[in-house]
């Protein structure tokens, strides 16, 4: 990224070109507004560069493997096969770097400036840029927009190291998979890891604190992600608490308690999996006033903080911290920057998905969150085992859940479990936001035989209209 000098005045300037940054950059280049974006590390942000891509990259490889290693299954038999390690690290970093060199493409092409360096707000229209030389510029703007996401949370006396206990960044640069892992959390950050050192052949501890693995997901997926886990032989503790940890020659001794007892787990690595907090530290935040919620900066439902001008997006705000809703905050943000009619994100129409095996997605409320809300509901649900594709696929795991409003037959939330439940979320997610009715999935054909078709079997299950159960 090349250093723009004499810089002094933009429309708008943003600080952080993650997927919220980059994405409120190219917007306001589209509403014909001057733009200047400053970066003090790669373009693209950690979800790019050390988060969503890499790690999706890695997981396609323990995949491969474990098609390769399980085809005997369907009648192909393989011998010899050989993990290069490295080579799925490098293949990862690869394209991580393909797709940020395509965000500095994209710069270009929307005439965005961006200043390689740390933005420090000076006040409500003013960012001070510190150069990696040391030398530093002031911006000025009619407005600045605060997108700096956040970094792994430490616990205390389990910081990372950077040997014997890595977070999700460290956890994309080894060089070869460990013995044995613990991992620290087991939210969608913890279960991917999981997922991907147990499939490499390492001997995996998944703790986690609260009752359930995906604490906030419906009852019913925890409940069969942890069977699937379980059955590949995966260690799992939940209402799990780690009272300490010892590093020793060969890794670490953690003493976890559950209840009144406690064990001990011996492991070769730790990695802390444990939530995120956000990148708000010499942003000025302080000196120019803008109000903080436990150290999340605060913001109205189109992101303005209280003071005038100034914005925030994405993970520095707070939940749901996904790449995605930093892209519709981007974009919100921007426009009513612009002055345009902008209607507020319906975060319960913002899909999470999980990108272990079996796959999780979700859209809406869970269940008990329906009830919770008031809600008299309708609940289907179809089986992968009587699904054909998933059958054909050797993937039967898994399940479609979907919630409906009893009164209105408004679709409430849908839970997936299973082969590209990932990309299977989006049609319900489509079906909230134009706010129709379990009459229209049922009135939609599904093309036979595939995966899609069980969310229209558990759309009529709702309302006994199911065909094939």
């Amino acid at each position: 990224m090349a250093l723009a000098a004499n810089i002094e005045r933009a429309d708008l300037v943003v600080i952080g070109s993650g997927p919220g940054g980059y994405v409120a950059a190219i917007r306001a280049s589209q509403l014909g507004k001057r733009v200047v974006l400053v970066e003090r590390s790669d373009l693209g942000g950690v979800c790019l560069n050390w988060g969503c891509i890499p790690t999706k990259a890695i997981l396609r490889s323990a995949d491969v493997l474990g098609t390769i290693t399980e085809g005997a299954r369907f009648g192909i038999g393989v011998r010899g096969v050989e993990v290069d390690f490295p080579q799925v690290i490098k293949r990862s970093r690869e394209i991580a770097g393909k797709l940020s060199a395509g965000v500095s493409l994209l710069m270009k092409k929307n005439k965005i400036t961006t200043v390689k360096g740390r933005g420090r707000l000076v006040d409500n229209r003013t960012v001070e840029v510190t150069h990696q030389d040391g030398s530093t510029s002031n911006i000025s703007g009619d407005n600045v927009l605060v997108a700096t996401g956040a970094r792994p949370r430490e616990l205390p006396g389990m910081e990372i190291d950077g040997e014997t206990v890595i977070g999700s960044r460290g956890a994309l640069a080894l060089d070869r998979i460990p013995e044995s892992i613990a991992i620290i959390g087991a939210g969608a950050i913890g279960v991917e890891f999981a997922h991907i050192y147990q499939a490499f052949g390492a001997r995996v501890t998944l703790i986690e604190l609260l009752p359930a693995v995906l604490p906030t997901a419906d009852p019913d997926v925890s409940k069969e992600l942890t069977r699937a886990f379980k059955r590949r032989k995966m260690t799992i503790l939940t209402g799990a608490r780690v009272e300490g940890l010892e590093r020793v020659d060969a890794g670490a001794v953690l003493t976890v308690s559950r209840g009144d007892k406690e064990q001990v787990v011996e492991v070769e690595k730790v990695l802390l999996a444990t939530g995120v907090r956000p990148n708000i530290e010499g942003l000025g935040l302080e000196e120019v006033g803008v109000a903080l919620d436990h150290g999340w900066i605060k913001v109205d439902e189109f992101y303005r903080t209280n003071v005038e001008g100034v914005y925030a997006i994405g993970d520095v705000i707070g939940d749901p911290c996904l790449a995605h809703a930093a892209s519709a905050e981007a974009v919100r943000a921007v426009e009513k920057i612009a002055g345009l009619d902008v209607t507020p994100l319906e975060y319960t129409s913002v899909p999470a998905c999980v990108y272990c095996s079996p796959q999780v997605a979700s859209v809406g409320y869970t269940e008990p969150d329906a009830i919770e809300a008031g809600y008299s509901v309708k609940v289907g649900r179809f089986p992968l085992r009587a699904s054909g594709k998933a059958l054909a696929l050797g993937e039967p795991v898994g399940f479609v859940k979907v919630v409906l409003d009893e009164k209105y037959g408004e679709i409430l939330g849908c839970h997936i479990v299973g082969p590209e439940a990932t990309e299977l979320i989006s049609e319900l997610t489509l079906a909230r936001t134009a706010e129709m009715t379990y009459r229209e999935v049922l009135a939609t054909v599904h093309p036979h035989p595939t995966l899609s078709e069980a969310i229209h079997e558990a759309t009529g299950a709702a309302v006994g209209e199911a065909l094939h159960l």
